[in-house]
């Protein structure tokens, strides 16, 4: 769901709109309409209400929704909509590290397994210079799978913020996902939560923090990509939850 400011209500306000459907998106929804109003038209009604659930199910993979970054110098927002199903400490991926990536003391890693319904427009989680853009081609085994992150094709990227700490995040492909695309390049200037990427159906995102930085979401929450709050940078406090 995406929100407006409304500036024309008494005190201001907001508003529910429709998410757009991302430039990346519309030509699989074209496709998808065209053959769906064939199938209407040569009177084949079981396979024309195949097609337009179909139809639909591709605007809502494409959605891209408008979000409302936090904007404080600690916080590193969550890259992707999804569940948050790993977290752990881990040696940083050997693409992206040393000395001009992520060194290679021990991270920890924060992974966020998206859905086939789950918006799939990822975003920087801090703002900064891109510094590494590194794209591995690999298996499409399930992206739940630890290995994953190690086998599975990926785009790795390194963000210096202006203060020189570096964090990493890493698009990965799944078991239907077959094209990762970048919307930025090496050397770009990007602002916290700004689109970076896009990973057709379904996969993960890993999140790379520096040490003495522990997450502030918990295994099994679910994170909106640019709103979500998953650490905070030089923070050493941890949170609880339960379930209910």
């Amino acid at each position: 769901m995406s929100t407006t400011i409304s500036s024309n209500r008494p005190g201001g306000g907001i508003k529910w709109r429709w998410p757009s459907v991302h430039p990346e998106g519309r030509k699989f929804l074209l496709i998808a309409g065209i053959v769906t109003l064939c199938f209407w038209l040569l009177g084949w009604e079981i396979l024309g209400w195949l097609m337009l659930g179909l139809t639909i199910w591709v605007a809502t993979f494409f959605r891209d929704p408008v979000r409302i970054t936090p904007t404080s110098a600690d916080m590193v927002v969550a890259p992707a909509d999804g569940l948050v199903t790993q977290i752990a400490e881990v040696a940083p991926p050997p693409e992206i590290a040393g000395p001009d990536g992520l060194a290679d003391a021990t991270m920890l890693r924060i992974s966020i397994f998206m859905s086939v319904f789950d918006v799939h427009i990822n975003r920087t989680p801090v703002a900064g210079t891109l510094r590494k853009l590194v794209y591995i081609p690999g298996k499409f085994v399930n992206a739940d799978l630890d290995k994953a992150s190690e086998e599975n094709e990926r785009q790795h990227f390194v963000v210096e913020r202006a203060d020189g700490v570096r964090i990493g995040f890493t698009q990965i492909a799944g078991l239907v996902a077959r094209r990762i695309m970048p919307f930025v390049s090496m050397g770009n200037e990007l602002t916290t939560g700004q689109r970076v990427g896009l990973i057709r159906f379904g996969s993960r995102v890993d999140v790379y923090l520096p040490a003495g930085t522990t997450p502030q979401v918990l295994l099994g929450q679910r994170t909106l990509a640019g709103e979500t709050v998953v650490a905070r940078i030089g923070k050493a406090e941890m949170i609880d939850g339960i379930g209910q």
